[in-house]
């Protein structure tokens, strides 16, 4: 198992279960004495179900079988303002990140790529793009048939992200392009040949599954050998006072926006709530090695606002 960390931080293998709950505990408390009792009504409803088939929908403890019809709720709720959501909340940077993904997954002519959780197309546009650059083509000498040959299945549970990312297609002259497949599905239990896809994203997605081990055993099942993961996600910030002014505009501005602009503060409230339940940098960088990934390793972008966490199936 090879695990490394870049940018702004670094790596250390949480190997007691005990110390992250004592972690997550001072973090939570922390945020509850500023922001609210939601958090400690949260915990105290985590202690009482530690023995039942539960998990967390922000800081809400739920039936498993609850959150996917919670999450879809959410995702359909916002689908229609997503985009134009997350350059207001991110002031545009959710671009460079996307763009900071792709260069790192180094798209080719030819390839077989699956983009999960990615209905509105964002990602799998910027790899349309870059493989499609004449730039690149140039460069590497591609041919038409190479060209042809690609394919980049755009994967959501969603049908209402996926009517939008279709929507976009059309819009840029590419709703009838072969290269971009739109498929209704689940993260934990893809529809797709064991080691049939050259790589694998997932952006702003996997910290809304039920069961992130599920998730990351498909990416691993569907990856063909030398097949390349890459994950965006709003991450952890370690920073103090960065992380106090980053904790006030998730809780107090968050969801205010969303109210504003898309009518739903609910949905940006999940939002915020379900970044902290995510786990932090390095405890989900030993989750991928411990899905069978070699080389793994994140990057921390605007101080671990966001964070980009990649890997290889040997």
């Amino acid at each position: 198992m090879h695990l490394t960390s870049r940018a702004d931080s670094s790596l250390s293998l949480v190997s007691s279960s005990q110390g992250t709950n004592f972690a997550e505990a001072m973090a939570l408390r922390s945020i509850s004495r500023r922001f609210g009792s939601r958090v400690l009504s949260y915990r105290s409803s985590s202690v009482a179900s530690l023995h039942s088939h539960a998990t967390s929908f922000g800081f809400q403890q739920v039936k498993e079988e609850e959150k996917r019809k919670l999450v879809g709720n959410v995702f359909s709720n916002v689908a229609s303002s997503y985009d134009i959501m997350n350059d207001v909340m991110s002031g545009g940077l959710h671009r460079l990140w996307k763009e900071r993904l792709v260069g790192k997954l180094s798209p080719f002519a030819g390839m077989k790529h699956l983009d999960v959780a990615g209905g509105t197309g964002d990602v799998a546009f910027r790899i349309f793009d870059a493989v499609n650059s004449v730039k690149r083509r140039a460069l590497r000498k591609v041919d038409e048939d190479s060209l042809e040959e690609t394919q980049i299945y755009v994967c959501d549970i969603n049908p209402n992200m996926l009517n939008v990312g279709k929507q976009r297609a059309a819009e840029r002259g590419l709703g009838d392009n072969k290269s971009l497949v739109w498929v209704e599905g689940d993260a934990e239990a893809l529809s797709f040949d064991d080691n049939s896809m050259d790589g694998y994203t997932i952006a702003f997605g996997i910290r809304n599954v039920t069961h992130i081990e599920k998730a990351l055993a498909e990416a691993y099942r569907v990856l063909k050998r030398g097949g390349r993961f890459l994950c965006l996600e709003l991450s952890h910030v370690d920073i103090p006072v960065f992380k106090d002014v980053y904790d006030l505009y998730s809780f107090k501005v968050i969801p205010n926006l969303g109210e504003l602009i898309a009518g739903d503060r609910e949905s940006y409230q999940y939002l915020v709530e379900s970044i902290r339940r995510f786990p932090p940098q390095e405890k989900f960088a030993t989750m991928i090695a411990d899905a069978g990934f070699e080389k793994v390793e994140y990057e921390n972008l605007v101080g671990g606002v966001v964070a980009i966490h990649s890997a290889i199936k040997l």
